[in-house]
């Protein structure tokens, strides 16, 4: 991960101003984002735009989860690699992925993570149902976990999608189900909120 910060230097600045000039984005609770410590920023799915929604509301670098299968060509494994992502095979647990994005939190990195696991392409207001993986790792290394909810469209000039942060919270049941259910929860609760 040594180069993980080669995208955030030159390209995150560039396309951030570009995609806040397309979507005008709102953006809420950003100053729930740890300023230096680890943290998981844990949040639903619906495009492939979300992952920016996400590094446009902070400075830092965020280490994303992401499917195995971006890191198969030349350019992109090169790319995705030096923009800190960290590969997922997801035709089972991956304990590898898991383990990176532990050793990253506990240099006080922040990770970003979709829960659902893939995109939501339902048309329901509603997400899919989430994988442990979040509060596995908020409980190994005692970080918070920030929710997030993204809601509305990405329609180009129209300031019709928004993402909000919730406050962090620590995961101290060991109970993980219901904390995932905990997380799944937080996560909904924005989704229909006026």
């Amino acid at each position: 991960m040594k180069n993980s910060n080669i995208f955030y230097t030159f390209f995150s600045p560039i396309v951030s101003v570009l995609f806040y000039i397309l979507f005008f984005p709102r953006i809420r609770g950003k100053e729930n984002i740890p300023k230096k410590s680890g943290a998981i920023l844990a949040g639903n799915h619906k495009t492939n735009f979300d992952c920016f929604m996400v590094i446009l509301s902070t400075k830092r670098c965020v280490h994303f989860l992401a499917k195995a299968e971006l890191f198969k060509w030349g350019f992109f494994n090169w790319f995705f690699t030096n923009s800190g992502l960290i590969p997922v095979y997801r035709n089972g647990k991956d304990r590898n992925a898991l383990e990176s994005a532990i050793e990253l939190l506990k240099s006080n990195k922040l990770v970003g993570v979709f829960p659902e696991g893939r995109l939501n392409k339902t048309s329901k207001n509603s997400v899919l149902p989430f994988k442990i993986g979040a509060v596995k790792m908020a409980k190994e290394t005692g970080c918070p976990i920030v929710p997030f909810t993204i809601r509305g469209k990405y329609i180009p000039f129209a300031r019709s999608v928004e993402i909000i942060f919730q406050k962090p919270y620590f995961v101290t049941n060991e109970n993980l189900e219901k904390e995932n259910k905990e997380l799944e929860r937080k996560v909904c609760s924005k989704l229909n909120e006026k």
